[in-house]
C-alpha cells in the first residue's frame, strides 16, 4: 500500500511541500494523474501541478487538471462566484499553453455532477491537490483521501517556503523569521515541469464546462443562472483575471514599493497598497513568481526587504501556524489568556453595541469603522491598517468576545476576497489578543490591547478621506438574525 511519497516526487527538489494523505496504491495501468484544485488557480508556478506532471512523467501517463465550483459553499455571490470563475477560465488557457489538458464543472440547475472526483479518480493513478489548511478544502481533501481507493498526494501550493521545510514547534514570529529567511534562498527559485506526454484527450464521465473559450460577457451570463446570492456584485476594483496580476506586478515595482515606508500605512494613499491579496488567496500568483517580480526592479533593498516581510514572514507564518490547529477559523485558536479576559468583561455595559444589519452594511456610529466597512463592502477589500482597526472595535460593537468572533470571520469571509484565509485568520486573532497583552485593564478588552483612530484621523486630509469613504453607497444584503459560528466545521458538504 501507498505511504510515502511516490520515487518520481521524492528527489524531486520541493518534495518537503509533499505529504501523503492516504495508504492507497499508484494505479500506474491508467488513463491519467488527476490534479484536482481548489484554490491554487495558475497554471504556472504551480507546485501542485508540477507535482501531478512529474508523477505523471514517471508513469507515462497525461495530467488531467479539474477544478470545480459549486453553489451551495458558504457565502457563494456573484462576488465570489465571478473572481473565481475569471481565474479559473485563466488557468484552463494557461494549462493549455502548457500542453496539458484542463476540465471544469460549473454546478447549476439542470447540470449537476454529484460525486465528480471521485469518478474521475477512478480512471486516474494518483489525486494530487492542495494542501490547505483553512476553509472547505482541508475538510474536502481529507474525505476524499479516506474515501478513496487511489494513492492521494497534498502539495503546498501557497508558500514560498513549505512549512514542513521549516523546524516545527517554533513559537514565536522572530523564532520564525529566523528560520524562513535562513530558508528563502532555495526556495525563491523553480521551474516548470514538462509534460512528457501529449494532453488528455480521452474519454471523461462528464460533459466539462469550457470556461478557457468564454469571454466576460458570457461569464457574466453563467453566473447569472446559478442559485447563489446576486445581490453582493462583484468587485470593480478587482476582477477576477490572470491579466491583473501582470497590472499589479508592475504597479508594485513602479508605485508601492518607491513609496513602502511612508505609505503602506495611510489608506488614504492607493501607493501604499499592492492589493494582490485576492490573487494570493486565490492562487492566481504565487509568493514566488512575486518575489521574482520585486527582485528584477531597481528598487531600493531596504524597501523590497520590507515588503517581503509582509508577504513572507507574516503571510507564510499565519499559514504555518493554521498547520497546527484543526479549525484555524475557530473561536477556540485565542490564546486562553485572551479568551478569558475577554470573558470577564463579556458583562461589561457596551454603549457601542450595533445590530448585525448596521454593521454589514457599514451604517453604525462610528464614521471610521464604517470606512472601513465600505472597503469591504464595496470593494471586496480592505486596507491592512484599517482591518487592523476595523477588528478590534467590533469586540466593543457586539453583545460577547464570541459573538465578536463570529461576526468578524463573517463579514471578512462574505465580502472580502481574502478571507477564509490563514492570513486573514491570524490577523483576527492578533486583534482578539493573539499577541502580547496590554498593561492597563480596560472595560470589555481587559488586557487586550484595544486600537484607536487616531492613525488615520490625525493624518493630513484624514478626516476628510473618512467621511467620504463612509458616505460611499453600498449594495444592501440579506442579514441573517445572527452570525454563524464555525461555518465550514460540516461532512455534509457534497464533492
Amino acid at each position: 500500500m501507498q505511504s510515502v511519497l511516490p520515487e518520481s516526487l521524492t528527489d524531486w527538489p520541493e518534495a518537503p511541500r509533499c505529504r501523503v494523505l492516504n495508504r492507497a496504491p499508484l494505479r500506474p495501468r491508467s488513463k491519467y494523474v488527476l490534479c484536482w484544485l481548489q484554490q491554487a488557480l495558475r497554471a504556472t508556478d504551480n507546485p501542485a501541478i508540477d507535482a501531478a506532471v512529474l508523477l505523471a512523467n514517471h508513469l507515462g501517463l497525461p495530467v488531467l487538471v479539474y477544478h470545480g465550483l459549486r453553489e451551495d459553499y458558504p457565502y457563494a455571490s456573484d462576488r465570489l462566484h465571478r473572481f473565481v470563475l475569471g481565474a479559473s477560465r485563466d488557468l484552463a488557457r494557461g494549462c493549455a499553453d502548457r500542453g496539458i489538458a484542463c476540465v471544469q464543472h460549473v454546478d447549476r440547475v439542470g447540470v449537476r455532477e454529484r460525486g465528480l472526483v471521485y469518478r474521475l479518480a477512478a480512471d486516474a493513478a494518483a489525486i494530487v491537490l492542495e494542501d490547505q489548511p483553512a476553509f472547505v478544502a482541508q475538510w474536502q481533501a481529507e474525505r476524499v483521501a479516506a474515501r478513496s481507493d487511489v494513492a492521494v498526494i497534498a502539495v503546498n501550493a501557497a508558500c514560498l517556503v513549505p512549512p514542513a521545510a521549516l523546524d516545527q514547534g517554533v513559537g514565536t514570529t522572530a523564532a520564525f523569521r529566523r528560520r524562513h529567511l535562513a530558508a528563502r534562498d532555495q526556495w525563491e527559485r523553480g521551474t516548470d515541469a514538462e509534460p512528457a506526454i501529449a494532453a488528455y484527450d480521452g474519454a471523461l464521465p462528464f460533459a466539462p464546462d469550457r470556461l478557457g473559450s468564454m469571454d466576460d460577457q458570457a461569464l457574466d451570463r453563467l453566473v447569472a443562472t446559478l442559485d447563489i446570492d446576486h445581490a453582493l456584485p462583484p468587485s470593480a476594483m478587482l476582477p477576477g483575471a490572470r491579466a491583473e496580476v501582470g497590472l499589479r506586478l508592475e504597479r508594485l515595482t513602479r508605485e508601492v514599493l518607491p513609496a513602502y515606508a511612508d505609505a503602506r500605512g495611510d489608506a488614504s494613499r492607493p501607493e501604499g497598497a499592492s492589493t494582490l491579496s485576492p490573487y494570493l488567496h486565490f492562487g492566481l500568483v504565487g509568493p514566488r513568481e512575486v518575489m521574482a517580480a520585486i527582485r528584477a526592479s531597481d528598487v531600493p533593498a531596504a524597501q523590497q526587504e520590507k515588503f517581503a516581510d509582509e508577504l513572507l514572514t507574516w503571510r507564510e507564518w499565519f499559514h504555518y501556524k493554521a498547520r497546527t490547529l484543526r479549525v484555524p477559523e475557530s473561536y477556540a485558536r485565542i490564546p486562553n489568556w485572551a479568551r478569558t479576559q475577554l470573558d470577564n468583561h463579556a458583562a461589561d455595559p457596551r454603549p457601542d453595541l450595533e445590530s448585525l444589519e448596521a454593521l454589514l452594511h457599514g451604517e453604525t456610529g462610528d464614521e471610521s469603522w464604517n470606512a472601513c466597512q465600505k472597503q469591504y463592502l464595496i470593494d471586496g477589500w480592505m486596507h491592512n491598517n484599517l482591518r487592523m482597526y476595523w477588528a478590534k472595535r467590533i469586540i466593543a460593537m457586539t453583545p460577547d468576545p464570541k459573538t465578536a468572533w463570529a461576526t468578524a470571520c463573517y463579514l471578512n469571509d462574505r465580502l472580502s476576497l481574502d478571507g477564509r484565509d490563514p492570513s486573514t485568520y491570524g490577523n483576527l486573532a492578533w486583534a482578539f489578543g493573539d499577541a502580547a497583552p496590554g498593561y492597563r485593564d480596560n472595560p470589555v478588552y481587559g488586557l487586550v490591547q484595544k486600537r484607536t483612530d487616531r492613525s488615520i484621523r490625525e493624518r493630513p486630509g484624514g478626516p476628510e478621506w473618512l467621511r467620504a469613504a463612509a458616505a460611499r453607497a453600498g449594495p444592501r444584503l440579506a442579514v441573517p438574525e445572527r452570525a454563524p459560528e464555525d461555518p465550514y466545521i460540516t461532512e455534509t458538504l457534497p464533492i
